[in-house]
């Protein structure tokens, strides 16, 4: 029987397999901690395929709820910020970079709970420079895991070119949030305005 998707329910399959990636994170940082990449990276492989199969199972089997909508998401960003965290620690990556990924988590999060805040808009989605940006990070993790696990020096050449790419797309996402959140906020001014008013479509005249 398929759940409702605004219900509050949240005992479902797909919401179990979700809770069970939250709980692989913590040792999936701590093996990274140590140095012990090829662990963590079979580790992450099965963490990931928790994602994908928690994902089918819900549009399959219509399991979807309003906790899956928000959980999913979380467990995503935490696997990911922990993974970054635990290559931190062992000495993988450096420093800068991983405050580089934290900084521009928490300037979209910051110009999120702005527009929350302050203006009407709710359709808070990934963009397609974040989507890229997620899928950079997630692609380098995997690098360096591979090159650190067997010791690959072509693994860790690709790895060493995917940092930058890292880098660049986190900025360049940062600045196409921001250029988005401007350009909304000026036309909900425009809006406000004593005496404007707006066309059939939409915009001011």
């Amino acid at each position: 029987m398929p759940y409702d998707v605004n219900s509050g329910m949240w005992f479902t399959i797909p919401n179990l397999f979700t809770l069970l990636r939250v709980a692989m994170t913590p040792y999936i940082l701590l093996e990274l901690a140590r140095g012990r990449y090829m662990i963590a990276g079979w580790t992450f492989g099965a963490a990931a395929f928790t994602d994908t199969l928690d994902g089918f199972i819900a549009r399959r089997f219509h399991a979807e709820s309003r906790v899956g909508l928000y959980l999913d998401p979380m467990a995503d960003k935490l696997l990911l910020s922990s993974i970054y965290i635990g290559l931190m620690l062992g000495h993988a990556i450096p420093v800068w970079v991983v405050a580089v990924v934290f900084g521009r988590d928490l300037w979209i999060l910051l110009l999120s709970g702005i527009a929350l805040r302050f203006t009407k808009f709710r359709e808070l989605q990934p963009s397609v420079w974040g989507k890229a940006s997620t899928f950079a990070q997630i692609m380098t993790a995997v690098g360096i895991m591979a090159a650190r696990a067997y010791d690959n020096a072509v693994f860790g050449r690709i790895a060493g070119v995917l940092i930058w790419g890292v880098v660049a797309l986190a900025a360049i996402s940062a600045a196409d949030y921001t250029v988005r959140g401007i350009r909304f906020w000026r036309r909900s001014a425009s809006r406000e305005r004593p005496g404007a008013c707006t066309s059939d479509n939409g915009r001011v005249v």
